[in-house]
């Protein structure tokens, strides 16, 4: 198995997150981004004990495949 980095957000700070990945095993994505820790959001949400929710920005759509036509950005 290997991840394959396919963008990182241009516009987080110090360039540590949201970042969006590829598993080429699987063919799922692992998404980088910032944990919701608002227990009013939180409430609203269906959420099993073993998943977790982050927040991704729109702007960062642009980096899935399925989106940009297939191409790397």
């Amino acid at each position: 198995m290997a991840l394959h980095k396919l963008g990182k957000d241009p516009e987080s700070p110090n360039g540590h997150s949201p970042t969006v990945y590829l598993d080429d095993e699987t063919g799922n994505y692992l998404l980088q981004g910032w944990k919701v820790l608002d227990t009013e959001r939180l409430a609203q949400l269906d959420l099993p004990e073993h998943e977790t929710v982050i927040e991704f920005p729109h702007r960062m759509l642009r980096f899935f495949p399925e989106v940009n036509g297939g191409s790397s950005v």
